[in-house]
């Protein structure tokens, strides 16, 4: 099952460095001082004092079984290791260092019991050239368990849950020292043969009510590998979607999946000299995003700028092969082409269009019906409510935009009035009336 699991490790090695080093990549930054990341599972007595921070992580999860399916489960978390001496201008820093738990478990060993993988990685002190490295003992948990469920479809519910079981008393120290007794960036990683996972984001009908039964607690489960494939799953301490990917132009790690690879590089690349030579000392990941920028030649820099990735057409451009163009560009004289108020044919508060045959313009009450997969997942929470469109957007490459807020913000008069809209695209609303009148409207008289 070796092969299944390394589809997921270009992903999950972006989940694991995420944070872990910020521009300027250098140690004398607050920001890299605080080494906030992901996915910190702190020694439960310091998590317990209220600190913010949590011991564990729970996960739900579903499986189509196959007659007799295994599971490969593999934990990955980071270590920090203290590096100190040495003659370089960064004179200690806190590292870190990859660990993998595998584990092969039969689907059968789990239903209506617990099964526990135990996390145990020590600690040790090297020195070499001077350098001295310190790394303190880590231990926790995996607890796997599954139930089948009633129903015709055999689905089998499993739950999964890591802890760090790392002994504790001072539950008032500082948080750098916490964090070197912490799994860090841990996520998990689950490979089936004989089966199949099930979509949170993104379930079949029938499945529905059996993902909403399902609880995950500072994790978020996905599918990864090749669009389609459900035999691996992906429980991540960031919201991602379905099957991501890490974009062909990214030429390596920025530690910052929240930026640009373009805009990062090109600060990057303003950096003195003296301050690139702090980032090289500072850790060896740094030293080698170092090395990539200024070797970077000028057509990989070029790459980065941007990529289409599909060519569509909204509802207010399509037309038929040959059909004209039925928007006509008015240019206003002495406007540049990217303002505004370069094509005087646009208007937002006037302009519409047309969704499910019912013309939508400003003052349109719709019902959010959001895509849950390759969108913003915080998207999901708005599905069902109703909104007022408050413009028609078109932006230069021909795309229609809608312009709305919700019906049952409190905020919503100071959010329109400083001019604090959410966007949709015409394919993710449904026209108020028009959604009524189909409720209303039963199979038997639609039929008939």
């Amino acid at each position: 099952m070796t092969a299944p699991m390394e589809v997921a490790r270009e992903v999950a090695n972006a989940v694991l460095y995420e944070g872990y080093l910020l521009y300027p990549y250098r140690a004398s930054a607050a920001k890299n001082q605080i080494r906030w990341q992901w996915g910190v599972l702190m020694p439960s007595a310091y998590a317990a004092a209220g600190h913010g921070e949590h011991a564990s992580s729970h996960s739900e999860f579903l499986l189509e079984p196959g007659t007799d399916p295994v599971l490969h489960l593999r934990l990955r978390f980071l270590q920090l290791q203290h590096r100190s001496g040495g003659d370089g201008p960064v004179p200690e820093f806190d590292e870190a260092v990859e660990h993998e738990i595998d584990s092969v478990l039969s689907v059968a060993e789990l239903l209506d019991t617990e099964q526990v993988i135990p996390v145990s990685i020590p600690g040790g002190t090297e020195t070499t050239d001077g350098v001295t490295r310190q790394r303190w003992p880590l231990t926790g948990e995996v607890r796997l368990s599954g139930q089948r469920l009633e129903g015709p479809y055999g689905i089998v519910h499993l739950s999964l849950e890591v802890i760090n079981t790392a002994p504790w008393v001072d539950a008032e120290a500082a948080r750098h020292e916490v964090l070197r007794h912490s799994l860090i960036a841990a996520h998990t990683v689950l490979a089936v043969t004989d089966g199949e996972f099930i979509s949170l984001i993104d379930p079949p009908e029938w499945a529905k009510p059996a993902v909403k039964s399902c609880r995950n607690e500072r994790t978020w489960p996905v599918m990864v590998g090749e669009a389609g494939s459900r035999n691996v799953f992906l429980i991540s301490p960031i919201i991602l979607y379905d099957y991501p990917t890490i974009a062909p132009e990214s030429p390596g790690d920025l530690f910052d999946g929240t930026e640009i690879d373009e805009i990062l590089t090109l600060r990057t690349m303003t950096l003195t000299d003296e301050e690139k030579a702090e980032a090289r000392a500072t850790d060896d990941r740094a030293r080698k995003l170092m090395d990539r920028v200024d070797s970077m030649p000028p057509e990989m820099l070029d790459k980065l700028h941007g990529a289409i990735r599909y060519l569509g057409e909204t509802p207010r451009t399509s037309r038929a092969p040959g059909e004209p163009d039925p928007i006509e560009t008015i240019t206003t004289p002495g406007a540049p082409w990217w303002d505004p108020g370069a094509d005087a044919s646009v208007d937002p508060d006037t302009d519409s269009v047309l969704i499910a045959g019912v013309e939508v313009a400003k003052g349109s009450k719709v019902v959010l019906t959001p895509r849950l997969r390759g969108t913003d997942a915080q998207d999901m929470f708005l599905e069902g409510h109703t909104a007022t469109v408050a413009a028609v957007l078109l932006d230069v490459d021909g795309n229609t935009h809608v312009a709305v807020t919700l019906d049952d913000d409190p905020g919503v008069e100071i959010s329109a009035a400083h001019g604090r809209f959410r966007y949709f695209s015409p394919d993710e609303l449904a026209p108020l009336g028009a959604q009524e009148m189909s409720q209303s409207v039963s199979p038997s008289e639609a039929q008939s």
